[in-house]
């Protein structure tokens, strides 16, 4: 549970630094122009996002994790449901790669 926490709120100062874009359109563009460094998309997106994002991921080469469900994702960036997440920061990146791997392990 700690772990769930930690990358919530790791999330929640993403936003605050402006390094965090929501949204599935704008998620797909960051991705394109290669800003993206992680990816996170909620356990309850439909299929059709999971296989845009999943493949946009893939042939962009950016790290992608399935954490959460959409009101998680939501209340960590301080919005109402958000399905798909892109981090744009290295250094977020970073951290949340490590504390997702870690979770998904656990």
């Amino acid at each position: 549970m700690k772990q769930k926490q930690q990358i919530l709120q790791l999330l929640g100062l993403a936003v605050s630094a402006r390094m965090l874009t929501s949204g599935e359109e704008l998620v797909v563009k960051v991705i394109r122009n290669s800003q993206a460094k992680i990816v996170i998309i909620s356990s309850d997106a439909s299929a059709n996002t999971m296989k845009k994002i999943q493949d946009k991921c893939k042939s962009y080469n950016v790290e992608l994790h399935v954490f959460g469900d959409r009101t998680d994702l939501g209340h960590a960036t301080g919005k109402d449901a958000r399905v798909v997440l892109a981090v744009t920061d290295q250094g977020f990146a970073k951290k949340l790669s490590e504390l997702l791997n870690e979770f998904n392990r656990g």
